[in-house]
């Protein structure tokens, strides 16, 4: 399969084009095919169960926080159905079926396929183990100009972190401590390796 991406005469093909990208990339390599070794016990009409499952993946990967967004965000998007071999998505009603047929060892099943295809696509496997691993989870948002796309109005609670701001190296002077103690070098075997300051007795 070959992907291509250019434009037509037509004022939208589909909203997810990187998405369609990589869901021609999937079925190219066979990459959600574990999916279809979940056999869930519903009838089948319209869609397999395996297509309703990969439906659901990419409501997730279109931004849907829950199946009540699938009919807005893709239910216009025969484009990128098209992709799949589809004609249209399905509604929610029948993803939500979906998921309610699914039994505990449907859930086990999909949960060993699904470890199954992040394995054999994640970068982690194949990682270096003897230097280190960087995630990077800060969450914090970024401030941008009025007239970026979507910017809106916000309140951050707190200035956002530094990426090195743990690094002693890089820390600013007014964030470093000083030791307790400042060592000197030694001139004779009665003085001593340390100049420590001396303080009075503590009545108890």
């Amino acid at each position: 399969m070959t992907i291509e991406i250019g434009f037509t005469n037509n004022s939208t093909n589909t909203q997810f084009a990187p998405l369609a990208a990589l869901s021609a990339h999937y079925q190219q390599n066979h990459r959600l095919d574990p999916l279809k070794q979940v056999p869930i016990p519903m009838k089948t009409r319209a869609f397999s169960t395996a297509s309703k499952l990969i439906q659901v993946f990419l409501s997730i990967l279109a931004g849907c926080e829950t199946l009540s967004e699938v009919n807005l965000r893709l239910g216009s998007e025969t484009g990128l159905a098209a992709v799949w071999g589809w004609e249209r998505f399905a509604d929610q009603s029948s993803l939500s079926r979906t998921l309610d047929a699914l039994t505990l060892m449907n859930i086990d099943q999909l949960r060993r396929n699904t470890t199954a295809i992040w394995r054999a696509n994640s970068q982690i496997q194949a990682h270096d183990w003897r230097g280190f691993l960087w995630l990077d989870f800060d969450l914090s948002g970024l401030p941008c100009s009025s007239r970026a796309e979507k910017s809106q109005k916000g309140y951050f609670s707190g200035k956002k972190t530094s990426p090195d701001a743990n690094w002693p190296v890089s820390a600013p002077l007014t964030t470093e401590k000083r030791s307790g103690q400042k060592c000197i070098q030694a001139t004779s075997i009665r003085s001593n390796a340390c100049n420590r300051r001396s303080w009075p007795p503590k009545l108890l």
